[in-house]
């Protein structure tokens, strides 16, 4: 016989049966942490909306500044309130998992932006005549 202690029966029965254990650090949400994830979406969602429909600034890199960063704030609490990820849960890897996130957004978005610039800036450019004859 062995001498280390054995688990309680009920323990060992208990993992065995779901397979699998999940940590007391791990983040599960609430209903109320839910609502108020969707009603940070919906504010997030509308005020970019707002800006481009109401023609609220004159300078349209102003407009497309600020919907950037609030694309990147709603990614964020996508994460937070619908992810459950946080510094706490599964050791901090859900946090450099953010940090990795936020970091391929500001570089698919100003990628994106410098190819548009650049192709806006190098585009032939055409007089109403020419667009008449165009098929």
């Amino acid at each position: 016989m062995s001498s280390q202690p054995h688990a309680p029966a009920h323990e060992s029965a208990h993992n065995t049966h779901h397979g699998h254990s999940h940590g007391h650090e791990a983040a599960h949400g609430t209903f109320g942490s839910y609502v108020t994830g969707f009603i940070l979406s919906v504010i997030l969602t509308a005020i970019p909306f707002w800006l481009v429909m109401g023609n609220v600034l004159d300078s349209k890199a102003l407009t497309a500044t600020i919907i950037m960063a609030l694309a990147v704030v709603q990614i964020v609490v996508h994460m937070i309130y619908f992810l459950h990820m946080n510094s706490k849960s599964e050791g901090g890897w859900t946090m450099l998992a953010l940090i990795f996130t936020i970091i391929i957004v500001v570089i698919a978005l100003s990628g994106s932006l410098w190819v548009m610039h650049h192709l806006n800036t190098n585009m032939m450019p055409m007089n109403p005549e020419m667009m008449k004859n165009m098929p």
